[in-house]
């Protein structure tokens, strides 16, 4: 009988994603990987299985298809599993003008972004809370905490959406045994800039000292998740810009984000 905990790991084949893949399995959990690279989930995989024991489930999936939770749900259920970590994270930058990018796109995106997640959660988080135990940790942003900037026009809409999403599902499983963490991180060393083509633009517009890696920001979100904290920004330079970004008056940044919107998009 198998007695080691589950976790689901959406977007687990790059950054933030597979470093919350390499804690779980250090923690002696068994993963289950998703995402639409199959042969980097099984590389990961792999690695999981031989540097820590983890049994791991490789199940490549589009979440911008709308039957996709429901695919890896009824997977999960015919290897007869339950999920006791879901971790939300995938996720991607949508850059261009809102009126001037395809609706087939936003819908894509919003898609990923906000329902995928909600629908997750919607579907494993009762059997978590019937079992007395669960972890469920969405990868938000700084972006967030913040107006929008231009450019990206859905994308700090999404990662707000993600915040409220979690402070209000954290209150609802409260005493369940169900610990439900929005997870806000800022600069971090992944993908996600090479992927939006804004790589160099960033790198030249922002300073070394304010980047994070991966593994420090998921070290981070495990460590709130366990305290059943509702909303963790980690590192300190983060912590600063999320209590200005909630101090500062609207209207000024609003003017701050139309001078400089697209030197300060996060992750």
């Amino acid at each position: 009988m198998n007695n080691r905990r589950l976790a689901l790991v959406t977007g687990a084949s790059a950054g933030i994603g597979e470093a919350f893949a390499r804690l779980y399995a250090a923690r002696g959990h068994d993963l289950v990987l998703t995402a639409r690279r199959a042969d980097r989930l099984e590389r990961l995989a792999d690695a999981l299985g031989r540097d820590h024991g983890a049994r791991v489930l490789v199940l490549p999936a589009d979440l911008s298809q709308p039957g996709a939770v429901v695919g890896l749900v009824s997977a999960l259920e015919a290897e007869g599993r339950a999920v006791d970590v879901l971790v939300n994270n995938a996720g991607y930058g949508l850059p261009g003008r809102y009126g001037e990018t395809p609706w087939a796109d936003q819908a894509d995106f919003l898609q990923v972004m906000v329902t995928a997640p909600s629908e997750l959660a919607h579907r494993l988080a009762p059997g978590m809370a019937a079992r007395g135990h669960g972890r469920i940790l969405n990868v938000a942003s700084l972006a967030g905490l913040a107006p929008g900037g231009p450019g990206a026009t859905l994308y700090a809409a999404s990662k707000a959406f993600l915040v409220r999403f979690s402070e209000s599902l954290h209150l609802e499983l409260r005493g369940s045994g169900v610990h439900v963490t929005a997870l806000c991180p800022g600069f971090t060393y992944s993908e996600f800039h090479d992927v939006t083509g804004s790589r160099a633009l960033v790198s030249r517009s922002t300073p070394g000292w304010i980047w994070q890696d991966a593994a420090s920001v998921a070290r981070a979100g495990y460590a709130a998740a366990e305290a059943n904290q509702p909303v963790c920004v980690p590192g300190a330079v983060n912590k600063l810009l999320a209590m200005l970004a909630r101090l500062t008056p609207e209207s000024l940044a609003m003017a701050v984000l139309a001078q400089h919107g697209k030197q300060v998009r996060v992750l």
